[in-house]
């Protein structure tokens, strides 16, 4: 897809915000409830088919359109947010405590709907960006390394991979060894476990991607538009539009898909992205 010279320039200064969007002034230990604050990950528990919203000071569980709750009232950042089964979680982040000793939280993991948190790996020191996982293989952005990284034993180690500026993974287990990369210049892809990556050159700039079904990716272009292709990244057809870009995007099946935007709103389509309704509109400041 051709993109004019001055909306490529301004996608791609959108996606480079993004990227960077985690650098949010954390609340000193006395102040007032910060609220929900940038919104990093959103997912849906299949144990009860709660939404879930993973911000930059806590973790939210979605009760109605206009109502969100601090998941065991922890203030605290959550990267790669990434539901893996009932009540069952992952993410990465940082302490809710500008005091902490440790500014990096590492792989941390939940089964309790995110109740109590432990931690799996590299706590301290692995900043955890992205999260994927697909089938037998875990896929994680570290970006204190720059560097994609992949585990087979549920993140207890890490094999390194590319070197690469990653806003978004995407993979399905059906291709384990097939993992994308939503980037600052355009969507990658690697057939070898993460260990280097090329351009998918039909791809349209995209902030996010998810693989829901084998041979089929989703996600939202740097403008808002949903595109979908169902062979693997070769053809793309584009969809309905969000109104505004993409903060964090989730497709939990190739129908129902989850989109957050800038103003703290959560948007659900349950047409495979031609139309959205609002799930969760926060309260006006």
């Amino acid at each position: 897809m051709r993109v004019p010279r001055l909306r490529a320039a301004a996608s791609l200064t959108a996606l480079v915000l993004l990227s960077s969007a985690c650098a949010q002034a954390e609340p000193a230990a006395d102040a007032a409830d910060p609220g929900i604050g940038h919104i990093h990950g959103l997912g849906v528990d299949p144990a009860d088919n709660a939404l879930y919203v993973a911000g930059h000071y806590g973790l939210f569980k979605v009760s109605s359109v206009d109502k969100a709750e601090r998941v065991a009232g922890r203030v605290q950042d959550h990267m790669g947010f990434t539901v893996v089964g009932p009540k069952t979680f992952l993410a990465g982040g940082h302490p809710g405590d500008p005091r902490a000793s440790d500014p990096h939280l590492g792989l941390i993991h939940t089964t309790d709907a995110g109740h109590t948190w432990v931690t799996v790996s590299e706590g301290g020191t692995a900043d955890f960006h992205a999260l994927q996982p697909a089938g037998g293989r875990l896929y994680a952005y570290d970006s204190q390394a720059g560097q994609l990284r992949m585990s087979g034993d549920d993140g207890r180690t890490w094999m390194p991979g590319a070197d690469e500026q990653v806003i978004d993974l995407a993979a399905n287990a059906a291709e384990p060894d097939r993992v994308y990369a939503t980037t600052r210049s355009g969507l990658r892809v690697s057939t070898n476990g993460g260990m280097d990556f090329t351009g998918v050159k039909s791809a349209p700039l995209l902030s996010h991607l998810d693989s829901p079904a084998e041979g089929v990716l989703i996600g939202p272009g740097a403008d808002g538009v949903i595109h979908t292709s169902r062979d693997g990244g070769r053809t793309w057809k584009a969809g309905g539009r969000l109104p505004g870009q993409a903060a964090a995007f989730t497709a939990v099946t190739a129908q129902r898909l989850l989109a957050a935007t800038a103003d703290g709103a959560v948007h659900e389509s349950a047409d495979g992205g031609q139309s959205f309704t609002v799930a969760y509109r926060p309260p006006a400041p």
